[in-house]
């Protein structure tokens, strides 16, 4: 047995250089389906949320598209390919992943921008850019910064807890230190013996990083998330294998995943918003409604188009499905953009 914490353990399992999951080939649409290989509505909305950011922005000289997580480039390329030309002269694209730029995205789109010569122009990196303006968009990369679980035990003292690498056997380890005790008695108390708590320090340094590298503009984390009052009662680590959620074993051969504390997470001092995925894309022009039946005897194939559509943004804005998604957008030296702007629950933390 190899015993350690949860935050080592994942971080070799999902990044290590040899046999991390995060560094196959396949890349994770080889073992799980996300909101951009849903439906190209979803990249379609966030190419409108980034002209709205040029927009709010005054159309600076240069417009950055930041991809956090960018998997194997599904979503870079379905926002290429609804961009306008127009655009093009100003715009930056950068995919911050771990793994290696792969040679074209799956089912690469052949509209808007995009073109082989745009995919070879994309800055692939494995570090968020520093001094971009634009919109910064990470879909489903926190819930996988490796983060610490404990548990309280029966002296009363909150205990982080080891997990055996090759079995996902759990068991308490020594107490906390210093600072996951002060996350978690500000956002998540454990006080009792069986309380836990999952402490997100890491994730909330790393999006204070990758917010950070925006000189203006919006940055926005999409993923399964909690605020205060709505901690979930048991963890909510879980494991993706083949398209099957599995037991969260941290043996490099499955994704490991765990929820957001999306409050914990947002920079201080930012103007933010909590919102779900169903009320952020409505607002964004997705909302899965039917088209009118007049439009089946007038133009058969529009109809039908149309109606694969309002099937699409039916799953993408499903309130028990993809649509529960929590997204967390904040604002740095901008107005908030116009479709948003509407949206209610926009507020600014303080220190």
């Amino acid at each position: 047995m190899t015993w350690m914490r949860w935050a080592p353990a994942t971080e070799r399992a999902l990044y290590g250089p040899d046999g991390g999951f995060y560094r196959r080939p396949e890349g994770p649409a080889g073992h799980f389906r996300t909101s951009v290989h849903a439906s190209a509505l979803f990249a379609r909305a966030v190419a409108r949320l980034l002209l709205e950011v040029d927009a709010a922005l005054g159309r600076p000289e240069e417009l950055a598209f930041v991809d956090v997580g960018a998997g194997r480039g599904e979503l870079v390329a379905g926002v290429l390919a609804e961009l306008p030309e127009a655009v093009g002269e100003r715009l930056r694209v950068y995919a911050v992943e771990l793994a290696d730029r792969p040679p074209l995205p799956p089912a690469a789109p052949s509209t808007g921008l995009w073109t082989e010569r745009w995919w070879d122009a994309v800055l692939w990196t494995d570090r968020v850019p520093r001094g971009a303006t634009g919109l910064l968009f990470a879909n489903e990369w926190l819930d996988n910064v490796p983060l610490d679980t404990g548990e309280v035990g029966e002296d009363g003292r909150l205990r982080y807890l080891e997990v055996d690498t090759a079995t996902g056997e759990e068991r308490l380890g020594e107490p906390v230190d210093a600072a996951d005790a002060a996350w978690a008695a500000r956002w998540w108390p454990a006080e009792r013996p069986g309380d836990f708590a999952e402490f997100g320090t890491p994730r909330d340094a790393a999006w204070a990083h990758a917010v950070a590298g925006l000189d203006r503009g919006l940055a926005v984390a999409v993923d399964y998330g909690h605020t205060a009052g709505r901690r979930p009662p048991f963890p909510t680590r879980t494991g993706f294998l083949d398209g099957r959620e599995v037991a969260p074993v941290p043996d490099g051969s499955r994704d490991v995943t765990a929820h957001v504390a999306l409050d914990a997470v947002a920079v201080p001092a930012l103007h933010s918003l909590w919102t779900t995925q169903r009320e952020a894309l409505r607002a964004l022009g997705v909302s899965g409604a039917r088209p009118a039946l007049a439009l089946a005897s007038t133009d058969p194939a529009g109809y039908l188009r149309a109606l694969g559509g309002a099937g699409e943004g039916a799953e993408l804005t499903d309130p028990a499905g993809l649509g529960a998604f929590g997204w967390l957008a904040q604002t740095v030296r901008m107005p908030v953009p116009a479709s948003l702007e509407a949206l209610p629950g926009w507020q600014t933390l303080t220190p």
